[in-house]
């Protein structure tokens, strides 16, 4: 297997070596930068299968940062900071990260995730191809097409499309979607699952203000319509 490229962008010298000496350890190649621009830079040059964003860098920030990758790539994208405030996590996500990680934390934990998020990017072997209405969700080649149309989905939105269509019709809370989604318990932040639904309306549903596909249940999640786009 080919070893795993992940660019570390943290302007912290000191946790951006940590971070480097222990994902190397655990077999990938780890490459650093410290300023948003160089992050810009290297990601364009390395084309990584993973990337380590801090929020709060010199220059450009790492929201713009993971702006730009978004416009450019699905690579799995996930966010360090300082900041405990929800609305940042929420801003993060909105802007298509895959996972969020808030200093302190722990150099076992963040491997643990960067391995999570890359076993989600990999996928399956199962030849299972799911189509409602227009939309068609190939599981096997992790590709979700509108129309014929091939949807740019990131790793996370994919996972959360695949999951809804697996288990059509069925009410999921946002806690048992993001256990589904992340393999582990969020204790604080169940309601980050509602920035990856928004981001999947709007590449999927003909009208994200009333959704057809993914629909809201008022005090518990969200439903995926087995009937959606048909008639």
């Amino acid at each position: 297997m080919q070893m795993k490229t992940i660019l570390v962008v943290e302007d912290e010298r000191e946790i951006a070596r940590m971070v480097q000496a222990y994902l190397m350890r655990e077999g990938y190649r780890v490459e650093v930068a410290f300023a948003g621009e160089e992050g810009w830079a290297m990601f364009k040059a390395l084309q990584p299968d993973l990337v380590v964003l801090d929020l709060m860098l010199p220059g450009m920030h790492g929201l713009e940062v993971a702006r730009r990758i978004r416009q450019e790539a699905t690579t799995p994208i996930i966010m360090l900071t300082a900041r405990t405030e929800e609305a940042d996590r929420v801003a993060g996500l909105e802007m298509g990260a895959d996972d969020y990680v808030t200093k302190p934390f722990s150099l076992r934990e963040l491997a643990a995730r960067v391995r999570a998020v890359l076993r989600r990017t990999e996928g399956g072997t199962v030849p299972e191809v799911i189509r409602v209405g227009p939309l068609t969700v190939d599981l096997a080649a992790r590709e979700a097409r509108l129309a014929g149309t091939v949807l740019d989905l990131t790793p996370t939105e994919f996972d959360l499309l695949a999951f809804f269509a697996r288990h059509p019709g069925r009410v999921f809370t946002r806690r048992e979607l993001l256990e589904a989604l992340q393999e582990r318990t969020y204790a604080t932040l169940p309601r980050t699952v509602d920035s990856h639904v928004k981001n999947l309306r709007r590449k999927i549903e003909p009208d994200p203000d009333d959704p057809t596909y993914i629909l809201t249940v008022h005090g518990v999640g969200y439903k995926f319509r087995p009937d959606a786009g048909e008639g």
